[in-house]
């Protein structure tokens, strides 16, 4: 067994990153501090032996939904999202290169000079050399959110756990900032999700992950460690099974 296996529940995983977190505080852009915080805890879980690979958003640049509502086609509002994510996904490369961590990343729009084309057996073959394979451009079609986009791939790399980023401590049965009194699930079925309506992804994104059987952790990335410790199998957030 190896040290990975003996720590960690899961070997492989796909984490999906929203781009507000990268902006922090400041709401809009890249926070160099948040950026810089996150490269330092993927590394510490990357130096035991998880095979990592991110989906990152694009919301703290360009929220091609919310374009598309103001007039624009959403089509060519998707494409710019997707772009959105390209500029957070080199963000990211760069500061996990920064704190030693071997990273690529693999665009679904061409563009040879910034990043691969994705190819599955590639992404695999990287993670399976200890790099950090971090998907941009979404699925590089335009109607799909990036938590589809996240579902997909880690469906796509058979990863062990899908783990969602957030601002909270997991999925409740309402806003907890908006209703104090709101439930929060340790445990969750998919089907209860969709039945009752919790919108912590796409109901594209859930009906992947249900039909393929793919465990999802909701966590806070507010707190430090969060991270290792829902890896190590302690309970954190909510588990969507």
């Amino acid at each position: 067994m190896s040290d990975c296996e003996s720590i960690f529940k899961y070997k492989r995983v796909l984490l999906k990153l929203s781009g507000e977190h990268l902006a922090g505080d400041q709401g809009y852009g890249i926070d160099p501090k948040v950026i810089k915080g996150l490269a330092e805890e993927i590394k510490g879980i990357i130096d035991i032996g998880v095979e990592l690979a991110i989906t990152v958003g694009g919301g703290n640049i360009f929220r091609g939904l919310a374009a598309s509502t103001e007039g624009m086609d959403r089509s060519q509002a998707d494409y710019i999202g997707m772009l959105a994510t390209v500029m957070n996904a080199l963000a990211l490369q760069e500061a996990l290169e920064r704190v030693g961590v071997l990273t690529r990343v693999m665009s679904a729009i061409e563009m040879r000079s910034v990043a691969e084309s994705y190819i599955r057996r590639r992404a695999i073959r990287h993670l399976e050399k200890g790099r950090v394979v971090i998907f941009a451009a979404g699925t590089g079609n335009p109607y799909f959110t990036t938590d589809t986009t996240a579902a997909l791939r880690a469906c796509e790399i058979e990863a062990d756990v899908f783990m969602k980023a957030t601002k909270v401590d997991g999925v409740y049965d309402s806003d907890p900032n908006k209703n104090p009194e709101a439930k929060h699930f340790d445990r969750i079925s998919y089907l209860e999700v969709l039945t009752k309506g919790l919108e912590i992804m796409d109901s594209t994104a859930i009906s992947l992950c249900m039909d393929n059987k793919l465990p999802l952790i909701v966590f806070s990335l507010l707190i430090p460690g969060n991270m290792e410790q829902a890896l190590r199998g302690v309970p954190v957030g909510t588990t969507v099974y």
